[in-house]
């Protein structure tokens, strides 16, 4: 694993410490009037997905991970855990829906999300900034109900529920911001 200072810190870098697999959410280099010089961090360990603020001295060396980014098509649900298949090697992949965290919400057969892995470990998805989702289950819309910005709860065919507005049914397919879990618009 390459060696980095904590200077050469980004967001988004993912750091292999002694506690863990950890993603730097936000840092800030801080330089005293008086002492050395040293980096503020928020870290979010990929795993668990709680967050820690943390201090280094600057110019400590620590250990960074290298994740891999593969393109892998979700074929169907094995008992609790998704399967994926590789799509350069077509091997079938299981993977608990903790590792997946709040992507298994968006996750459709056939969708191809580019999976995050350190090793053979799933430890993360990225998901486009949108997905287009059916809607399973909604109150139909009554004529005359179309007052502006109301909104209702609909269940997506995933079974996460968003809402919608008024005039959207079942069946129609909508489009769901997956970084916020809002309706965006029709499909």
């Amino acid at each position: 694993m390459p060696t980095i200072t904590t200077n050469d810190l980004k967001n988004g870098m993912t750091l292999d410490l002694s506690e863990g697999l950890f993603q730097v959410v936000e840092f800030q280099h801080v330089k005293p009037g008086k002492g050395h010089a040293f980096v503020r961090t928020t870290l979010r360990n990929v795993r668990s997905g709680a967050t820690v603020d943390r201090t280094f001295r600057a110019g400590e060396k620590v250990e960074r991970a290298m994740i891999d980014k593969r393109s892998m098509q979700y074929l169907y649900r094995d008992g609790a855990d998704f399967v994926f298949m590789d799509n350069e090697t077509y091997e079938q992949l299981a993977v608990a829906p903790a590792a997946l965290g709040n992507a298994a919400d968006y996750l459709v057969d056939g969708s191809a999300p580019l999976m995050l892995m350190f090793g053979d470990e799933v430890i993360g998805v990225e998901l486009p900034a949108a997905v287009e989702l059916a809607i399973a289950e909604t109150e139909p819309g009554v004529q005359g109900d179309r007052v502006s910005g109301a909104r209702k709860p609909a269940t997506l065919e995933t079974g996460l529920v968003v809402q919608v507005p008024l005039f959207i049914e079942p069946g129609e397919t909508v489009k769901v911001d997956t970084r916020t879990g809002e309706y965006l618009s029709r499909g």
